[in-house]
């Protein structure tokens, strides 16, 4: 039982390790060649385009990014004090930062409901 909770562990650091690697691959990317990106997103569609070379998630890179997921907010909390530093900014400029939240979740639930049209009807498309 322990052993299996240490080839567990290494597994687990070891997909970590990918996930910061591919973060460390988009930050040197939007440095070398200035792209207006966070390097965090560049290293997202990097390491998006090799799962899909790959055609598939490993169950260890899925697991952990689970994980990551379920904590999402505790890696959030560092941002949002942050946050606090410029309150008194906040409060000047509160209406575009309201209306680029407001508009920015009504367009992604507009693409994902695109999306979802299209896959669904794609999917059906193949059972038939």
């Amino acid at each position: 039982m322990l052993l299996e909770g240490r080839v567990w562990e290494t597994e687990m650091v070891a997909a970590f390790t990918w996930l910061i690697m591919f973060q460390l691959a988009g930050e040197v990317t939007v440095r070398l060649f200035a792209l207006p990106l966070p390097g965090p997103v560049v290293g997202l569609i990097l390491l998006y385009a090799v799962l899909v070379i790959r055609g598939a998630v490993s169950e260890h890179l899925r697991a952990t990014s689970n994980i990551l997921l379920q904590h999402l907010m505790l890696l959030l909390v560092p941002a949002t004090t942050g946050l606090m530093l410029h309150f008194k900014r906040l409060g000047e400029e509160w209406l575009p930062i309201i209306l680029a939240g407001v508009v920015g979740t009504a367009v992604t639930m507009a693409v994902t409901a695109v999306t979802l049209r299209l896959l669904v009807a794609r999917r059906n498309e193949r059972m038939q």
